[in-house]
């Protein structure tokens, strides 16, 4: 550990050293630095799959739809829309005043207006199998599979669906329903992964891949603020991409960087409290905004007892598998792991802002070592003996969490045995059903609880039913729940499927996470939000 302090302060100094060698020559223009730590790997919207590539799609394009600070569903490119009697048919009418951005793809060069005709090209794009969107799950099994998009005219797009299904405005909010011009695939294929052409508040300019991308102000952008004033403010966007986390956070302490979001786990302990707050020496240099964000971390089971590899284990005893969650205290492993960054998952597998557990009653799990123990000894293992060791498969970043738990139940009888590997290799196993207990985790989509619940819905496949649960209970509610338009009654469906869940305890849930965003004093209108996704048209700074 000294070793590992003297190289993170020697590293400090030289971040210090090298930027006070020189000014910034562009310290009094309004550019906006971050730095992304993942490979940003395309700039298509349709292959927006992961936080590098969604965060800077998510500056160049628009959709029919967008999300506010609540991640309620509000206009973007469709200024209103209607949803048929039946619910199977929605009617969207488009603004007169957007604007694709100038590229060469277009006549003169200059960026045209858009029409209803390029929703439907982009919509119909995504779900093009020659396409191998990788957003291209959004509409699958959920439009019409015959004619789903239509424009009536130059303003106004229509979209049949198989069935009503409720959540579907909160799907085209997702990045991968941006439009995009067919001019610009046309020209460019492939190569528009690199050549992105929006009608978002910032512009393309330059992408040197691993390096950093730059992004200008879209003079033309068709929103503007509650007091008129157009959108964005800040001049431009400059991402550089640096998979050091450590290393990150030590340029945004040095002012090179003006945002940074979270931070490695070598810093926590020196930049925050234990209790997950700013440590009082940072609070006049820099802020700190967090909130709830849409992702649990788990531990999935491989539930098919068709499979050999099931049946031969112990974790196909529901009592084992409710012992196991019963086994740990949640609370106590974010307060030593993670700085209390984090709520103890003690609910059920929809996080708490999207299903507040205070408001119905409790299904979840807490830390009670008495109840495990006699779990056990219903399963025929009293006290642990006779239990066969459990494999857990992990990956190296989430290690402390696995051997915590492990440590843990071993003081209750179960033997767990940790093994590390590459995240590639996990994920084939957990699509080739080689591994019964694996660390998991759930990033939504979009705001609804369908969102985490089809995820162990009998009729998905895997992915992302990866436990391959299957209990008809819980998917004919699920059945009802997302035909049902009333949004109250769809929560208490909701809320059963969540407690089927805890009940049969195909899961053991670890903690659902929080956003955790660092940005300098000077930086203002940078809100976070519990999908996670990086808003920048109204930043300011100055």
């Amino acid at each position: 550990m000294q070793i590992n302090r003297i190289a993170v302060c020697f590293l400090f100094l030289v971040v210090m050293i090298s930027s006070c060698r020189h000014e910034s020559e562009n310290a009094d223009k309004t550019i906006f630095r971050l730095n992304l730590a993942t490979p940003l790997t395309s700039l298509d919207p349709a292959f927006a799959s992961d936080q590098s590539n969604t965060w800077s799609v998510n500056q160049l394009f628009s959709g029919l739809v967008q999300l506010d600070t609540a991640l309620n569903v509000m206009p973007c490119l469709a200024k209103s829309w209607e949803i048929a009697d039946d619910r199977k048919t929605y009617t969207f009418h488009l603004r007169n005043d957007v604007f694709f951005h100038d590229d060469a793809c277009f006549p003169n060069g200059k960026g045209r207006k858009l029409v209803a005709a390029d929703v439907v090209y982009s919509f119909y794009r995504l779900i093009d199998p020659t396409t191998a969107a990788r957003g291209n799950w959004v509409f699958q099994n959920i439009v019409d599979s015959i004619s789903p998009f239509y424009a009536i005219n130059d303003s106004t797009v229509k979209i049949k669906l198989q069935q009503p299904f409720a959540p579907f405005l909160q799907r085209l909010s997702i990045q991968y329903c941006s439009v995009v011009p067919k001019e610009a695939i046309d020209l460019y294929g492939k190569d528009f992964r690199s050549h992105p052409v929006g009608t978002g508040p910032f512009k393309f300019l330059k992408w040197e891949e691993g390096e950093l991308l730059i992004l200008h102000k879209f003079e033309n952008y068709f929103e503007r603020d509650e007091q008129g004033n157009k959108l964005p403010y800040l001049d431009a966007v400059n991402i550089q991409f640096n998979t050091n986390k450590s290393t990150e956070f030590l340029k945004f302490l040095s002012g090179e960087l003006d945002f940074v979001s979270d931070i490695d786990a070598a810093l926590k302990d020196n930049i925050l409290t234990k209790e997950g707050n700013l440590q009082e020496k940072y609070n006049d240099k820099i802020k700190l905004l967090k909130g709830p964000y849409l992702n649990v971390e788990y531990f999935s089971i491989l539930m098919d007892t068709s499979l050999p590899i099931v049946k031969e284990n112990p974790l196909s005893f529901i009592e084992v598998r409710k012992a196991i969650n019963y086994g740990f205290d949640k609370d106590e492993m974010l307060l030593f792991l993670k700085n209390n960054r984090g709520i103890a998952a003690t609910g059920g597998i929809v996080p708490p802002s999207l299903l507040p557990q205070d408001k119905h009653p409790h299904y979840g799990y807490t830390f009670n070592p008495d109840t495990a123990l006699q779990l056990l000894a219903a399963a025929g293992f009293e006290n642990g003996v006779g239990l066969p060791e459990i494999v857990l498969h992990t990956t190296e970043q989430y290690q402390d969490i696995a051997i915590y738990v492990k440590d843990k139940l071993e003081d209750i009888g179960i033997a767990i045995k940790v093994e590390t590997v590459d995240p590639r290799l996990l994920r084939e196993m957990r699509l080739n059903a080689s591994t019964v207990l694996f660390r998991s985790s759930w990033i939504a989509d979009y705001a609804d609880a369908e969102n985490y619940l089809t995820v162990f819905y009998g009729g998905s496949e895997a992915p992302p039913n990866y436990t391959r649960f299957h209990n008809p209970q819980f998917d004919s509610l699920y059945t009802i729940a997302v035909a049902e338009s009333d949004e109250t009654l769809r929560k208490t469906l909701y809320y059963q499927m969540d407690s089927i869940l805890m009940q049969q305890a195909p899961v053991v849930p670890l903690f659902y996470d929080e956003v955790y965003r660092f940005v300098q004093n000077n930086i203002t209108g940078l809100r976070p939000n519990a999908l996670n996704m990086l808003e920048l048209k109204r930043v300011r700074k100055g």
